[in-house]
């Protein structure tokens, strides 16, 4: 099987088309079931962020696996095939390893470095698991991620500065130090905003959620006042800063109830919510700064020192993660190898037993002995080779080429790596 990655983030398509992509999680566990489903894909996993929605998928051919997953997401997301082409990326085998390694690390995100992606990316892990929809080779896969994650965090400074998309939004519509904030949401991002609020020295935060219970959640794990949706036209009056991050399809706070609540004074507006909440018309009103994930893109995060290190060592492991997948790819042609070896020496051993029935056990005990000393001087050489250079980019074909002079049937290879059942893990 091999790995295959279909997506559209902020780097292939503009504010207004990830809108149109954009999946809560429940579509992202109907898109992830749906590609396991397909015939050409073993395995699926979706990770589904402010800005990007990826497939990660294990096919066993590479058209027919990419042909699948982008109707899928066509069909799921509503998009029409011919819209979402021209924005889509596709990357296969290393290329769709370095780019999960990318995306883990933060140089694939909005704000360069951010750690937030490293969260998002257990929430997949976790998702597809429940889902049985990620098995053994999307699991390692992800797990080396997030290891890769977490070493660039610890060997260098690239998230020294603790930016996100929040802080740096934040940041954009004038800091958090004695401001009123108003966050409708109680979900990750919300989370996240008012913690950032909390640590700034926000004079009050105030959490409007559609389930009352999740902002009284999120307010008693973090601080702050909990309402419910319906008091946020009178809460917005009582505040200078606006954060809106719920997923819901559609405009939450029109341009009216800005317009009501802004009057004379100045007020923040933070759109960190995709599909966007906030009425883009409110950023005409006088006094009202309105800053959206579009204003976002290309935020700098990391030094450029930081990041040169952090791209080497995405190389460095996805070399090493390259390296074990062609190893553990060589094994089973051992394995089938030493089966076979094994199966003839047993035959040969029956063969003479019933044409030198006198010998006694001592000297059939001899026989073996040598029958089984000299099949393993022959694949010994050979064995052991193809172990050491199975780690190489050619080593694969080393395998092939042993399976090739020993006729070995590719059925008896599979077998090794395909669990009781039939299906391949």
């Amino acid at each position: 099987m091999s790995y295959l990655v279909v997506g559209i983030s902020h780097r292939s398509a503009a504010i207004d088309v990830l809108e149109r992509v954009a999946l809560d999680a429940d579509a992202a566990t109907k898109l992830g079931l749906a590609v396991r489903n397909s015939p050409a894909v073993a395995e699926s996993a979706v990770v589904a962020t402010c800005n990007r929605t990826e497939v990660y998928a294990t096919v066993d051919r590479f058209h027919a696996g990419m042909d699948e997953v982008t109707a899928i997401l066509s069909d799921i997301t509503g998009v029409p095939l011919l819209d979402l082409a021209e924005h889509l990326y596709v990357h296969f085998e290393e290329g769709a390893v370095a780019h999960l390694f990318q995306v883990a690390v933060g140089l694939d995100s909005m704000i360069v470095g951010e750690s937030q992606i490293l969260g998002q990316l257990k929430e997949t892990l976790r998702a597809g698991q429940d889902n049985e929809t990620i098995a053994t080779d999307l699991n390692a896969l992800f797990q080396h991620a997030l290891r890769v994650g977490k070493r660039a965090r610890t060997e260098t400074g690239i998230d020294s500065a603790g930016r996100s998309v929040v802080s740096a939004g934040l940041e954009a519509v004038g800091g958090t130090e004695g401001r009123r904030a108003l966050i409708v949401g109680a979900g990750s991002m919300a989370s996240l905003a008012a913690q950032t609020l909390m640590n700034g020295g926000a004079r009050s935060v105030t959490v409007a959620n559609r389930n009352y219970d999740r902002a009284v959640a999120l307010t008693d794990r973090i601080g702050g006042t909990a309402i419910k949706l319906a008091g946020v036209p009178d809460a917005l009056k009582e505040a200078d800063l606006l954060v809106s991050c719920t997923g819901a399809r559609g405009v939450v706070i029109t341009e009216e109830m800005i317009r009501d609540a802004a009057g004379d004074r100045p007020l923040g507006v933070l759109d960190v919510a995709l599909p966007r909440d906030v009425a883009p018309e409110a950023a005409r009103i006088p006094g009202v700064t309105l800053i959206t994930l579009a204003d976002l893109v290309g935020t700098a995060g990391g030094s450029e020192a930081d990041i040169d290190e952090v791209r080497r060592i995405v190389g460095e492991e996805t070399g090493a993660f390259e390296a074990t997948r062609r190893a553990a790819s060589v094994a089973p042609t051992v394995v089938a190898l030493r089966a076979m070896a094994s199966s003839l020496v047993d035959q040969e051993l029956a063969r003479l037993e019933r044409r030198l029935p006198d010998l006694d056990e001592h000297e059939r005990h001899e026989v073996e002995r040598t029958i089984h000393r000299v099949v393993d001087k022959v694949l010994h050489n050979p064995t052991v080779r193809v172990k050491e250079l199975g780690g190489d980019p050619g080593g694969p074909t080393y395998a092939d080429a042993l399976r090739q002079l020993f006729a070995l049937d590719q059925a008896a290879v599979d077998a090794v790596t395909t669990p009781k059942g039939g299906e391949q893990a």
